[in-house]
């Protein structure tokens, strides 16, 4: 069945993504198909999508970050006369059970590059006197609400996506976001932060996008403050992380304010284990396999932070032989690092998971790329053993974007696949740009961008409209 999905007007990029993540989550994937209303922009926060049922649409809605609301659509038309034509050539089969004198209800009117005022919102209602509701009006806890949605016909010049024709909805919602999360996670008031932890809104998004549910083993292998796993706890998974400094990991900033004072702030399970570990040498031992049911990170690409490995420049070099720390200086000893690239870490990553990933598990993880290529694909890591199912772009700056990659793993681990492996992260680093590649991506994001990019390189990538808000 169709139902009008409206999202809300941000992360565009991430809003279809988000909703087949959970489709396949509730088992709605294979029906799934989208259609934009008549005369809308790909960008429009309303489209239609078409869903085995309705408890699968309620699911989705009410899981979803990005889903401002589910809809059965009764009617639709141009104008209040065309409204009125279809909402009564809607089957009263669909209609009645939900206009008994048994059940309370509730009308909200909703609109989209327009304010409508408290009286033309009590005209509008008022308009709606052919609906032969029989049951109470309850404004706190109806049994069913009811929306009347109205986009109005305005150009590209108001900064929000370009509609032609002017168009309005009624229907019955099935489901809608609980937005209340974000104020709850939201980073201000969280005990433990770091430099680099991660927005609650699209903490919650990546845990989606690894389809999260009650039990899974989670895992983070940069794990930071935390940010991550706790979006996935929150959601019920089981989780673990690890972070090469241990300070963060063991001492934060006292006994009351560390990771695990994180998760006490919010009532949720602890993790498992939080480890001072390597992903250049990941601490699992041999033969170990398929453990986890995803990993969701945030890699160090060198903006924010840079990326570090064990060993010390001096050990790498040679100038130094490896040595053991004594045991009375264990406690107290912070091992020395050296620089990680971002395509050496990436492909740490991609085997890491590849070894640990159950079969159909998720990895989902951000990657920098150059705005001004013309073909993003082409600067995406592969991996014989993953699928990409979904990259969604966030725009940071002129000349730099953050993709979130959601990779699902297809076959298994094996000698054989470990040598192709190695192979495409060879051609990969040969043919990854140097700003990358030497993992130096700071100076590339907060530099002038017309004293970097050339005329035709520029208008590739500023084909892409810009919206009027924050993160769109």
């Amino acid at each position: 069945m169709w139902y009008l999905c409206v999202f809300y007007h941000r992360l565009l990029d991430y809003r279809k993504p988000e909703v087949e993540s959970l489709a396949e989550l509730f088992g709605g994937l294979d029906s799934l198909e989208w259609r934009l209303p008549l005369l809308h922009h790909p960008d429009s926060p309303f489209h239609f999508v078409n869903l085995p049922s309705e408890d699968v649409a309620r699911c989705i809605a009410n899981r979803s970050i990005l889903v401002k609301g589910m809809y059965e659509v009764w009617g639709e038309g141009s104008s209040y006369e065309e409204l009125e034509e279809a909402i009564n050539s809607y089957p009263d089969e669909r209609k009645l059970p939900y206009l008994t004198s048994e059940s309370t209800f509730k009308i909200t009117v909703d609109s989209f590059g327009k304010v409508i005022s408290f009286q033309e919102q009590n005209d509008r209602i008022k308009g709606l006197g052919y609906i032969p509701f029989k049951g109470k009006v309850n404004l706190k806890n109806p049994d069913h609400m009811f929306w009347l949605m109205e986009t109005d016909d305005h150009g590209a010049n108001n900064g929000l996506p370009p509609i032609v024709q002017r168009r309005i909805f009624f229907g019955r919602e099935v489901g809608g976001a609980d937005r209340k999360l974000i104020p709850t996670y939201q980073l201000k008031s969280r005990m433990y932060l770091g430099p680099t932890a991660m927005d609650a809104e699209m903490a919650l998004l990546m845990a989606n996008q690894a389809l999260v549910t009650q039990g899974k083993l989670i895992y983070d292998p940069f794990v930071g403050t935390g940010s991550i796993l706790v979006a996935a706890a929150h959601f019920g998974a089981i989780t673990m992380g690890a972070d090469i400094d241990i300070r963060v990991i063991r001492d934060g900033r006292g006994p009351n304010c560390n990771i695990w004072s994180n998760f006490k702030q919010y009532g949720l399970p602890m993790p498992i284990g939080l480890l001072r570990a390597d992903n250049n040498l990941p601490p699992w031992r041999p033969g170990l396999t398929e453990v986890f049911d995803a990993i969701v990170c945030d890699p160090p690409y060198g903006v924010r932070a840079g990326g570090r490995k064990s060993g010390g420049r001096k050990l790498l070099k040679g100038a130094v032989a490896p040595y053991s720390v004594p045991d009375d200086k264990r406690t107290d000893h912070i091992p020395s690092t050296a620089p990680y690239s971002l395509v050496e870490c990436v492909h740490d990553l991609l085997d890491l998971a590849a070894k640990m990933l159950v079969m159909g598990g998720r990895i989902v993880y951000f990657f920098p790329v150059l705005r001004d290529d013309d073909t993003l694909e082409t600067q995406f890591p592969e991996h014989p053993c993953f699928k990409l199912v979904a990259a969604s772009e966030q725009i940071l700056s002129t000349r730099y974007s953050r993709v979130l990659l959601t990779m699902v793993k297809v076959g298994p681990y094996t000698d054989n696949i470990a040598e192709a492996a190695k192979i495409k992260h060879l051609d990969f680093r040969e043919n990854h740009l140097k700003w990358l590649e030497d993992g130096n991506i700071h100076s590339s994001v907060f530099s002038p961008a017309d004293s970097q990019l050339t005329e035709g390189s520029r208008s590739l990538r500023e084909l892409k409209p810009k919206y009027r808000g924050k993160y769109v």
